[in-house]
């Protein structure tokens, strides 16, 4: 069994889905952790965009003036909790005094129209991902699917969070903990 320390603080970390993990909607998924605690975890897929969403769709349904800024901001599947509610995943460079979790100096993760208003304004975050929905895990759920080899972690880095190449980010991941995707089995070893 692996001690608790070991998943003391998952904020700020990338979960990698393994093959063969049993959940579709995760295949090759990679999650930014937001939030871990004994009281559950929350993240945000951010290599699956989510088909036939934009950004000026959602201002317009939300009445924000649509500017230039807002062009071409892709909407992301951020988990299958919620799925009409937004996040905007954003670098440290942008925060709001009471509604943006500080994740790390890096990441920050804002809920609230204001973000959305300053990134069709064009100010906001320099960099950003708009998620619909969320990954959530009950109290010792994630820890659970990690020691069934369900998931890696990895550092996140703010190279493979925003990347353009959402195909490319699972991969990205694993290559950052020195793994080849082709060597990965779906099978679960035991010793």
């Amino acid at each position: 069994m692996v001690p608790d320390s070991h998943f003391n603080d998952l904020g700020g970390k990338l979960l990698i889905a393994m093959p063969g993990m049993g959940d579709p909607r995760f295949e090759k998924s990679v999650v930014f952790m937001c939030a871990h605690s004994d009281d559950g975890s929350m993240g945000l897929i951010v290599n699956k965009p989510a088909p036939g969403v934009a950004m000026d769709d959602l201002l317009e349904q939300l009445d924000i003036p649509r500017g230039a800024a807002s062009e071409g901001v892709g909407v992301y599947f951020g988990g299958p909790v919620e799925h009409g509610r937004g996040f905007v995943l954003h670098s440290g460079d942008y925060a709001t005094e009471s509604s943006t979790l500080h994740v790390d100096d890096r990441f920050g993760m804002t809920a609230t129209l204001d973000i959305l208003q300053d990134m069709a304004s064009g100010g906001g975050p320099q960099k950003r991902i708009l998620a619909l929905g969320y990954s959530g895990w009950g109290p010792g759920q994630l820890e659970d699917e990690i020691q069934q080899n369900g998931w890696l972690t990895c550092d996140a880095t703010p190279e493979i969070v925003f990347a353009a190449d959402n195909d490319g980010k699972w991969a990205a991941a694993l290559a950052s903990l020195g793994i080849d995707p082709l060597s990965l089995s779906a099978e679960a070893g035991h010793a």
